[in-house]
């Protein structure tokens, strides 16, 4: 059952998601980068990073059922879908929404933070998964017991405000021996930690793990819905 905060109000159904905005747009992050993707981000999240460049999606929006989600998508013919949000998995019929997509013969990956069980995905979505750092402020809710679902065909992502960060999350690379699971990405919070410092570190320390900018702030900035 999807929470009060996070719905708008307790739903029953499993087939419909309060959504914020449904777009076409380059994959910005991931290890799909570049690839025109359809995004559908729900509304709702449960944290509140202090770098959140989609504070828009914590309210409002509007119920969806998810045949007229799933029709909107096709009209983009796109062979690549992302559920982002927002939490996706904060709401039950995502499950629902990611097994149809991967019935309709899409590509699929969910980008989630990592605070919710991602154990029922279904096993054909790609998983991008937050570990969430100090900086954040959200680091205490991690599930680390994710760790333990995820596959070589899954994806972690680490978000970086500063060095105290990277140190933090080259601790978790090694301890967890993430590299070793699936692709590690290192992602430098936009603004705020330069990428030129981010790729010293990583080379220097000789980690396993991917430097990824945020595509779409590159091409068209803080702009919404890109």
């Amino acid at each position: 059952m999807v929470s009060q905060d996070q719905s708008g109000g307790p739903d029953a159904a499993l087939d419909r998601l309060r959504l914020t905005e449904i777009f076409l747009s380059l994959q910005g992050e991931s290890l799909s980068v570049g690839e025109r993707t359809v995004f559908i981000r729900t509304t709702g999240c449960p944290l509140r990073c202090r770098y959140c460049d989609t504070a828009y999606a914590f309210g409002g929006g509007a119920w969806s059922e998810l045949d007229s989600i799933l029709e909107q998508v096709a009209g983009y013919g796109a062979e690549y879908v992302t559920l982002t949000g927002g939490e996706p998995l904060a709401q039950a019929a995502s499950l629902t929404l990611l097994r149809r997509l991967c019935d309709a013969g899409y590509r699929v990956s969910l980008e989630t933070s990592g605070e919710r069980d991602i154990s029922q995905v279904d096993a054909r979505v790609v998983r991008v998964m937050d570990l969430k750092t100090p900086g954040s402020g959200e680091q205490p809710r991690n599930r680390l017991a994710n760790l333990a679902h995820l596959t070589s065909n899954d994806q972690i992502k680490f978000v970086l405000c500063d060095r105290t960060d990277y140190d933090w999350a080259a601790g978790m690379v090694a301890e967890h021996k993430l590299a070793e699971i699936c692709p590690v990405l290192f992602s430098p919070v936009w603004d705020t930690l330069p990428p030129a410092d981010l790729a010293e570190w990583i080379l220097a320390d000789g980690l396993r793990v991917r430097l990824q900018l945020q595509l779409h702030k590159v091409l068209w900035g803080e702009t919404p819905g890109r």
